[in-house]
């Protein structure tokens, strides 16, 4: 889901230059995983973070040879528009904030797991447990601070960027950045292989560099 506006943009770029087709179909990434993983549909291209998608590689679910890093992706953290917001500039900032926040946001994907361990590591886990929310897989962390559910939100820069009803606080401290690596590979049996590789090349091109940055990442 992090990368769904930025694949829009480009995909529809790739589209007008090379007059191929392409369909995407955005849900969250364990669901994604499971679905390639497991074959039966007919997909060409996969895009997930790097550790997943080393995953279906070593299933043989990856064509070998066509993993295409694309983007770097950092998380920030959000609260409903108009709240106040808190220091996050430094780690022991970010970590007062988290004690001080009623409830606290994360998602299911590789963020939500750094977070976890970065609450471990603060000696913080037990404290806030029961003021943590995981949103449901596909769900926008976003949505959930937009409704009030969740004082405090984490998530990829990219997915909370264009979501109505919150505020970006900022990025997380350089010190406890967690910054996820996304690549897209061709799936093992993709029927338009060579579409499929031409799209990737496109992709992770230079020319794409700029679309990365205004949609909240860094070519990788």
């Amino acid at each position: 889901m992090a990368t769904r506006a930025l694949l829009a943009e480009l995909i529809a770029a790739w589209q007008q230059q090379s007059g191929g087709e392409a369909a995407i179909e955005s849900v969250g990434g364990v669901d994604a995983a499971r679905r390639v993983r497991e074959g039966g549909e007919p997909f060409d291209v996969v895009v997930l973070a790097s550790d997943a998608i080393a995953k279906l590689e070593a299933a043989g679910r990856i064509v070998p040879g066509s993993v295409t890093p694309l983007v770097r992706s950092g998380v920030a953290v959000a609260v409903p528009a108009g709240a106040p917001h808190p220091a996050i500039g430094t780690e022991a900032q970010l970590r007062e904030a988290v004690l001080a926040a009623p409830t606290i946001g994360y998602s299911t994907g590789p963020s939500g797991v750094a977070l976890q361990q970065l609450f471990e590591r603060w000696g913080i886990a037990d404290v806030v447990k029961d003021r943590t929310v995981q949103a449901p897989a596909g769900t926008p962390v976003g949505t959930l601070v937009a409704r009030g559910e969740v004082a405090l939100g984490f998530q990829q820069l990219s997915e909370l960027l264009h979501l109505e009803g919150i505020d970006v606080v900022g990025p997380l401290p350089d010190a406890v950045q967690i910054t996820t690596v996304f690549s897209a590979a061709v799936v093992a049996g993709a029927a338009q292989e060579a579409a499929a590789r031409d799209l990737l090349a496109f992709l992770a091109s230079p020319a794409t560099a700029d679309a990365k940055r205004r949609q909240g990442m860094d070519p990788a």
